[in-house]
């Protein structure tokens, strides 16, 4: 799978040599053009620094997400289009993890003076993925989880962050980021507070997936545990018949009401755990990425969070 990708993205590489080597000229004229209204430009690899910028910033820049919706975001890959997007962009924001691995490749390869770049791994303290009893793979020594954007604590500090690279990049409407900025950071207290509340006032304090488990940095905030089938980066989706019968007994044993799954995800483990235990199978949203008819729609990552609320209630009751 390594090789496969480490070929598909030299292939992209030489292709975006080719474009940047003919289209050139091309390119620097287009990116008069959309500097042509005043806006900035910004790019986020997926939802949610997408999201935190559209909150922000609003319709004061020229904001583009390059993971399509309802795609896995571990399994991206992107196209010359994309690379001639980020090259375009004067903020660029992505997670900073290995499965990032290919925007470091295509960062090296530009000249990145003018643009303000964004790793949202940067902006917060980082925890290693682990593995815990019952759930398949090995721990890679200094696998950082990637998903720290699960916690509304650590949202606060990346989005600080962008706003200061909004400011700095777009001077002029600096006191309406600083606005949305401050507005947004006491949305996301009071969903701090509110997962807080479900948890204070729990009768239990452990969550069972049929699923992978991409919640560290929010399991570490409200102090959960945690049982899952796969860690949260793992591309596995078959689990063994020891891990199912595994987080069967934990939810028997400790009558645990619900066995989440996230999103786009494959469920059939959720519904063989809920079928044999009579658990209630309920989402909780890794914010990753969206359906394409809720990207549509508008869902913000608050949107997201709200119904995690209310789920977690659920499965801690």
């Amino acid at each position: 799978m390594k090789r496969v990708f480490l070929l598909t993205m030299i292939v992209v590489m030489l292709l975006f040599s080719v474009i940047f080597n003919i289209a050139g000229c091309t390119q620097k004229k287009n990116a008069v053009t959309q500097s042509r209204d005043g806006k900035i430009t910004v790019t986020a690899t997926i939802f949610p620094p997408y999201d935190f910028v559209r909150a922000v910033a609003k319709d004061k820049v020229h904001l583009s997400m390059l993971l399509p919706p309802a795609q896995e975001s571990h399994s991206f890959e992107p196209t010359p289009k994309d690379i001639i997007t980020i090259q375009n962009s004067d903020i660029f924001i992505y997670v900073g993890g290995e499965s990032d691995e290919w925007v470091n490749r295509i960062l090296e390869s530009m000249d990145t003076r003018n643009m303000t770049i964004i790793a949202l791994m940067d902006t917060v303290d980082v925890v290693e993925e682990e593995v815990v009893e019952g759930m398949e793979g090995e721990e890679e020594e200094n696998a950082y989880d990637e998903h720290v954007w699960t916690s509304p604590k650590n949202v606060v500090h990346i989005v600080r962050s962008i706003a200061d690279a909004l400011c700095n990049a777009d001077n002029a409407n600096a006191e309406f980021y600083r606005r949305n900025a401050d507005d947004y950071i006491s949305q996301l207290e009071k969903m701090d507070a509110e997962f807080q509340s479900v948890v204070d006032n729990a009768k239990r304090n452990t969550m069972v997936f049929g699923d992978r488990f991409p919640f560290r940095y929010f399991a570490d905030r409200y102090g959960l545990i945690y049982f899952a089938a796969f860690p949260g980066c793992s591309t596995e989706t078959e689990p063994s018949a020891g891990t199912v019968a595994f987080l069967i007994n934990k939810i028997k044993a400790e009558k645990i009401p619900v066995v989440f799954h996230i999103e786009l995800g494959n469920e059939r483990m959720a519904d063989t755990i809920a079928e044999e235990t009579g658990a209630e199978k309920l989402l909780l949203h890794a914010c990753h990425n969206i359906s394409k008819k809720d990207f549509e729609n508008g869902s913000t990552y608050i949107d997201l969070m709200r119904q995690n609320v209310e789920n977690l209630r659920r499965a801690l009751q």
